[in-house]
């Protein structure tokens, strides 16, 4: 008689099984190694890996900084592998020094490998399974901060996501290989066997559709037009459980607004009395029939709600999470319908898809805002600078899945030394605007690295324009590899002591950015339209050219990005015009209060792209008794 498994060997085995179904192993993977770059980068570490635990090994399809020879087999034996106490308790390891730890203080890691301080994040699969972990390692002690823990745990998730992804991408593989099979077979096949394959072919679509699917409405847009055309329900919900308890429901309320029911009862508790929490709660599939089963079994706003969407019939099947549902996928129809054991299987299935996109969903919709509280941390405010007037404004698009690359600054520069003496020429103020092109974590990531960057360019070449910063700064793109590309505005104000008193002199050089706007004390526009090419690394880029312009008291400097005036189908001229019209009309204005009203007028609310704005204003000479500041 075999033996019966024991739980632990089953969960191992079903481990190894997902392992082997990411197709990842002890070879460099493009991906992995991305990841690793990018844990190096954002936590300051020597080492970083993607490290996956196999039956007898562990391998690195993700790795930076390991000496040879591991970095050229990207494999170790399971003694050298601090992931597999990570494998083995599911949770984070995390040690200031290995040497001292008695979990890891004999382990050869330490000395072959150089592992000193370390911090792993499990990496799992989609039902739960840890696969392995994401590392940082420094090869002296580290007292790891909570954000750097916060960070790496960030990259994990994401790096976990891809794994899954890869996992689903070879599971869609797999029922390819079964439709295909299924098609093979269908030429002789019955009535029956036509209807499996339409199934099947309503899963292949399914795995297709939601794969590609990057938030919770579109999920929910994307089920529904999925089983219209082959179950034909009246109506199609996505019920999510939320909140860190997890003991509410909330209801994905259809956008264009035809299910009222959906924002009556939107949210309820996991155990109120209503099929789709009970489906949740009991992680099985509840089917109603008739409204005498609903007044029996349920609350009365239930047959209430069953009435007035005119149902007849409704199923509603848990989503399958990794340790408890995530929601319940409902679907009624209007007449009396049979759900048989195929349409059972089929339903399964389908939310098991759900689920997934469900996960990823809710898994950008995090990261989303991870990047948008570093971008807005970045954007610091602007400096205090006696005779001018400065604001600037940040506001994300409508849409919370894009994350840009817009950035605003404003800092004094130190004055340049001359004869050995430092000079007695006034202060400088450095103003800058940029776009770093894309709309992901990437692209604000990049904009913290260039932005960080311009100002040290600036400080190294002190006195040297805004022209040869950009240069500098273009050179540091290209020397690290960093591949930041995009468009900005970068300028120097010094106070003018040869022309009316209260005057300022602007120096500025345009990499392709939207020209920016001056109003005159009189009212007329200018626009500054002198500019050069983009940033792009490898583009063979001419000199940067310089341009000087007095402002007088009274004028009123504009810088923004595209965000502000470039919509689909629009003249972005006519935008840029009727900002410099409003920039005019309200000059005197509190600056504050100036770029909201010209974010809410010309963008709009619903801005398809994120907007940065700068605004500076010379004061008259009354509004400043004080002389023009000096350095000593």
């Amino acid at each position: 008689m075999a033996r019966a498994e024991e739980p632990s060997e089953v969960v191992a085995r079903g481990r190894l099984a997902a392992l082997r179904e990411t197709g990842l192993s002890a070879a460099a993977d493009a991906d992995m190694d991305r990841f690793a770059r990018l844990v190096a980068e954002v936590i300051g570490v020597p080492i970083a890996l993607v490290s996956l635990v196999e039956s007898s090994r562990q391998v690195f399809p993700g790795m930076i900084g390991l000496a040879e020879p591991w970095a050229d087999t990207r494999w170790t034996p399971l003694t050298h592998a601090l992931s597999r106490h990570v494998v083995t308790t599911g949770r984070p390891l995390v040690l200031t020094d290995a040497r001292l730890d008695p979990l890891t203080c004999a382990s050869p890691a330490v000395p072959d490998l150089g592992f000193v301080g370390c911090a792993g994040m499990p990496l799992t699969d989609g039902v739960g399974h840890v696969l392995g972990s994401l590392c940082a390692v420094d090869t002296r002690p580290r007292e790891w901060t909570e954000r750097e823990l916060e960070l790496l745990q960030d990259l994990a998730a994401a790096c976990s996501a891809e794994l899954r992804l890869r996992i689903v991408s070879r599971h869609r593989e797999q029922a390819r290989a079964d439709e295909a099979r299924a098609r093979a077979e269908a030429d002789e096949a019955t009535g029956r066997h036509r209807a499996a394959l339409e199934r099947s072919q309503l899963l292949l679509r399914a795995a297709d559709a939601l794969a590609d699917t990057t938030g919770l409405a579109d999920v929910r847009e994307q089920i529904r037009e999925l089983v219209s055309s082959d179950l034909k329900p009246a109506y199609v919900g996505l019920v999510l459980v939320e909140g860190s308890s997890r003991r509410r429901l909330r209801r994905m309320v259809d956008v264009m607004g035809g299910t009222p029911m959906e924002r009556t009862y939107e949210t309820y508790t996991l155990d109120a009395a209503w099929p789709t929490a009970r489906a949740a709660r009991e992680n099985r599939t509840i089917t109603v029939t008739d409204t005498a089963q609903l007044e029996r079994d349920y609350a009365p706003e239930v047959a209430e709600t069953f009435a007035a969407l005119g149902l007849r019939t409704a199923v509603c099947v848990p989503l399958p999470g990794t340790v408890l549902p995530l929601g319940t996928l409902v679907l009624g129809w209007d007449h009396r319908h049979e759900i048989d054991i195929v349409e059972q299987a089929v339903l399964a299935s389908l939310a098991g898809y759900t689920a997934r996109a469900v996960e990823r969903a809710l898994f950008v919709d995090s990261r989303v805002d991870v990047a948008r509280e570093m971008q807005e941390a970045l954007l610091t405010d602007v400096p205090s600078v006696p005779r001018l007037d400065l604001a600037a404004l940040y506001r994300a698009a409508a849409r919370t899945d894009l994350i840009g690359g817009d950035w605003y600054d404003a800092y004094p520069l130190p004055t340049a030394a001359q004869g050995g003496e430092e000079s007695l020429a006034p202060a400088v103020l450095a103003l800058s605007i940029g776009d770093i092109t894309g709309h992901d974590m990437r692209a604000a990531t990049l904009m913290g690295q260039v932005r960080s960057m311009l100002r040290q360019a600036d400080l190294d070449h002190a006195g040297g324009g805004p022209a040869r910063a950009v240069s500098a700064l273009e050179h540091a793109n290209a020397s690290l590899n960093l591949d930041a590309s995009g468009t900005l505005v970068h300028a120097h104000l010094r106070p003018c002591r040869v022309a009316e008193p209260g005057s300022w002199e602007l120096t500025w050089t345009n990499a392709g950015h939207p020209p920016p706007l001056v109003v005159r004390p009189g009212g007329a526009v200018e626009r500054l339209t002198a500019h050069d090419v983009m940033v792009f690394p490898g583009l063979d880029t001419p000199p940067r050219t310089e341009h000087r312009l007095l402002l007088e008291p009274g004028s009123v400097l504009l810088l923004y990005t595209d965000g502000l005036v470039e919509r689909p189908g629009k003249d972005m001229d006519l935008a840029i015009e009727a900002a410099g019209r409003l920039l005019a009309a309200h000059a005197g204005r509190s600056l504050d209060a100036l770029l909201n009203e010209i974010a809410d007028e010309i963008a709009g609310a619903d801005a398809i792209d994120d907007i940065a704005l700068l605004a500076l204003r010379i004061p008259p000479p009354d509004d400043h008794a004080a002389p023009p500041p000096r350095t000593a």
